[in-house]
């Protein structure tokens, strides 16, 4: 089963596993999952299962910001493969293909596929350049 680690914004760190059913995301306090951004719509996207292809896709349920997958806005349903980072308001959220025992085990696994993903700052001299390894 998949999952989604929110790995920025005020609730960095909660993880909920999808299961196979569709998951509505958004503000609103009657989701399963809401995501606590002013940015973000009542119901924002959704999460579903596609049983035929086997793989998870998202789409944007109309609202006002947009959803973006991997820094590319979406305009139709997308699938999502391992990893890929969903945008919404100013909240990064990991997809995964993995299924997680409990939330410290999700967290591990985005600290470790995180980290490879961050530039590092060289001081050269009076300057700081990012450079990727």
């Amino acid at each position: 089963m998949a999952s989604i680690i929110v790995v920025t914004g005020s609730q960095k760190g909660d993880y909920y596993p999808l299961g196979r059913r569709t998951n509505v995301i958004g503000r609103s306090e009657s989701l399963p999952i809401q995501i606590l951004d002013d940015r973000v719509s009542r119901k924002h996207m959704k999460i579903r299962f596609d049983a035929e292809s086997g793989r998870y896709c998202v789409n944007d349920m109309g609202s006002r910001h947009g959803v973006t997958v991997n820094g590319n806005a979406i305009k139709a349903e997308t699938a999502l493969n391992d990893n890929d980072y969903i945008t919404i308001g100013r909240t990064s959220i990991m997809f995964t293909m993995k299924d997680f025992p409990d939330r410290e085990s999700a967290l591990s696994h985005f600290k470790k596929y995180g980290e490879r993903d961050r530039p590092t700052i060289i001081n050269d001299g009076n300057q700081i350049a990012n450079q990727r390894d």
